[in-house]
């Protein structure tokens, strides 16, 4: 079982469908309870990290992910993977998780956001296996992870080179949707859920 946690905010029906395409199990839950039974945790995210991190730390999910780091593997997509980090320039400075050291800084150059398709390379993770180098994956966001390659594991260029994939240890985050990336994502997904 996979567990999606429902902090009030993100793309939850859409990956809990993603894992049950692959012939998972799911569940999209705010309760401790449940989330203990889940051999797997998903930090999905879509809109302002301020919020998010706001409503994380008032449901006590936010210490919950920190004491089950080590346990299982977590991953953090989109807006869940800038949670995982240090701290968010968006909107004032903002404390993150600080799982995987590093901020999330907002894009200076370009169309912001960038949204579409865009090249994942330097892959080196498990959660790339059977997926090819430069694969194209789905972008939406204006903010973007500003880490060292110790914990980047994947990359992407838009104006600049940036990690779109972060990990370390047992947790890892992308900062691309692979539940709207079709088929490779997917094939991402998959490789998650043999973790």
């Amino acid at each position: 079982m996979i567990g999606i946690i429902d902090y009030g905010m993100g793309n939850l029906r859409s990956v809990q469908k993603a894992v049950e395409f692959l012939g998972g199990k799911a569940v999209i839950t705010a309760e401790k309870s449940e989330l203990d039974k889940c051999g797997r945790l998903i930090l999905p995210g879509v809109g302002s990290f301020a919020a998010g991190m706001e409503n994380l730390e008032k449901t006590g999910l936010s210490d919950y992910v920190k004491a089950r780091v080590g346990e299982l593997p977590i991953l953090g997509i989109c807006l869940g993977m800038q949670f995982l980090l240090d701290e968010s320039e968006e909107e004032g400075v903002h404390k993150g998780l600080g799982l995987i050291p590093g901020r999330a800084v907002r894009f200076t150059e370009g169309k912001v956001p960038q949204m579409g398709w865009n090249a994942v390379s330097d892959m080196r993770s498990p959660l790339f296996a059977g997926i090819r180098d430069g694969s194209q994956f789905y972008f939406v966001h204006s903010y973007y992870a500003d880490t060292t390659d110790e914990y980047a594991i994947g990359k992407t260029e838009y104006f600049r080179t940036y990690a779109s994939a972060i990990g370390k240890g047992h947790v890892y985050g992308v900062q691309f949707h692979p539940e709207k990336s079709g088929d490779l994502g997917l094939q991402l997904m998959r490789n998650f859920m043999r973790l």
